[in-house]
C-alpha cells in the first residue's frame, strides 16, 4: 500500500483505530498469524461503506475479521485492509420471540441474551468463539444446531454501497455454507427467529453442552476449532484415529489426543506446521478409509 491510499484510510477511519503491521496472532484463536498490512476497527457502517469502497477503486486487497475463531492467517501475514468490526457494531435487541443481532455481536452474549429473556433454540452457539457475521456466512453450527435453524434474515452491504435485506430461504444455507461464500456482501445484522422456553431448562442445557465441550474438547490449548469438515457419513475424528495419527505433531502443531478431530497449537507452531500437518492427515486418512477429509479452517493471507 502507498503512502497516499494509508492517508486516505485515515480520512475515513481515526487514526487511533488504525494499526500497520498488526501482529495477525493476536486476533486469532489460533494464536498464529504474521502481520496484516493495515488493521483497522471499524465502528459504524457509513465507515465500512466508505473503506470498501476506497478498497475496489485503488484495488487493495479486504478482509473482514470476527473474533478469528476459524481463521489460519499465513506466516507472511495478510496484504492490504484486515477490518474488524468494533463495539459500535455489536448491538443485541429483542422483540418478543425475534432477536436482532448485528454482526459483531458474539455468539454467546446473543446466547445470553436468549437465556435472559427465556428464549429457546440458540443453546447450541453458546459456546461458539464466533460473531454473528462469521457464523451466518459459514452456518456455524455445534451439537445438531446450526445457524440455517434460527435464522429469519439476514441484512448485508452490497458492493455497489447498498444495503439489503435476504430472507433465510434465499441464504442457500447447508453445510458449513451460505450463499454469502460466493456473493461479496458483508453482514450487518440478522434475524433470529427462536421459540419461548423455560430459563431453567435453556440455562440446564446450556451448561450440559458447556461440559460436553470442555470433556471432549482440547480447550486448554489455542485451535482455530474442527479442523475438518465432517465427511457423510463418516466422522472425521474417528477416521484420524484410526489412521493411527492421533498425537500426530509438525513442530508445535499437533492433533489432538483429546480430540482427534482438532489440531492445536501447542506452543510457538507457525502456519506452514498447521499446513503441513492437515496435507499429513489429509493424506493418510485417504490411503486408510478412501475418504479425502476436507478443511473447514479458512486459509487467509499470502
Amino acid at each position: 500500500m502507498t503512502g497516499q491510499q494509508i492517508n486516505e484510510i485515515l480520512s475515513i477511519i481515526e487514526s487511533d483505530r488504525v494499526r500497520l503491521n498488526e501482529p495477525m496472532n493476536k486476533h486469532t484463536t489460533f494464536r498464529i498469524g504474521g502481520n496484516a498490512e493495515c488493521f483497522v476497527s471499524i465502528q459504524s457502517i457509513d465507515e465500512l461503506r466508505e473503506l470498501t469502497s476506497l478498497c475496489r477503486r485503488e484495488n487493495i486487497p479486504f478482509f473482514l475479521i470476527g473474533k478469528g475463531s476459524n481463521l489460519l492467517v499465513s506466516d507472511k501475514g495478510i496484504p492490504g485492509v484486515v477490518a474488524y468490526l468494533g463495539e459500535e457494531l455489536c448491538s443485541i435487541s429483542v422483540n418478543e420471540n425475534l432477536i436482532v443481532a448485528e454482526a459483531g455481536a458474539t455468539l454467546a452474549a446473543v446466547a445470553a441474551t436468549a437465556l435472559k429473556e427465556g428464549l429457546t433454540g440458540f443453546e447450541f452457539a453458546a459456546g461458539i468463539p464466533g460473531t454473528v457475521g462469521g457464523a451466518i456466512r459459514m452456518n456455524a453450527g455445534a451439537y445438531g444446531g446450526d445457524m440455517s435453524q434460527v435464522v429469519k434474515w439476514v441484512r448485508v452491504l452490497e458492493p455497489d454501497g447498498n444495503i439489503r435485506t435476504i430472507a433465510a430461504e434465499e441464504m442457500n444455507f447447508s453445510y458449513r455454507y451460505s450463499i454469502l461464500k460466493d456473493v461479496d456482501y458483508i453482514v450487518l445484522a440478522a434475524g433470529i427467529a427462536l421459540n419461548c422456553g423455560d430459563e431453567k431448562s435453556i440455562r440446564m442445557s446450556m451448561m450440559e453442552l458447556a461440559e460436553r465441550r470442555k470433556e471432549k474438547q482440547p480447550l486448554e490449548y489455542p485451535s482455530a476449532g474442527s479442523t475438518f469438515k465432517r465427511p457423510e457419513g463418516y466422522f472425521a475424528g474417528k477416521l484420524i484415529s484410526e489412521a493411527g495419527l492421533s498425537g500426530a505433531r509438525v513442530g508445535d502443531a499437533v492433533v489432538s489426543e483429546k480430540h482427534n478431530g482438532f489440531i492445536v497449537n501447542e506452543g510457538c507452531a507457525t502456519a506452514e506446521d498447521v499446513k503441513q500437518l492437515i496435507e499429513t492427515v489429509r493424506k493418510k486418512v485417504y490411503e486408510n478409509s478412501g475418504v479425502l477429509l476436507e478443511p473447514e479452517i479458512i486459509f487467509v493471507g499470502e
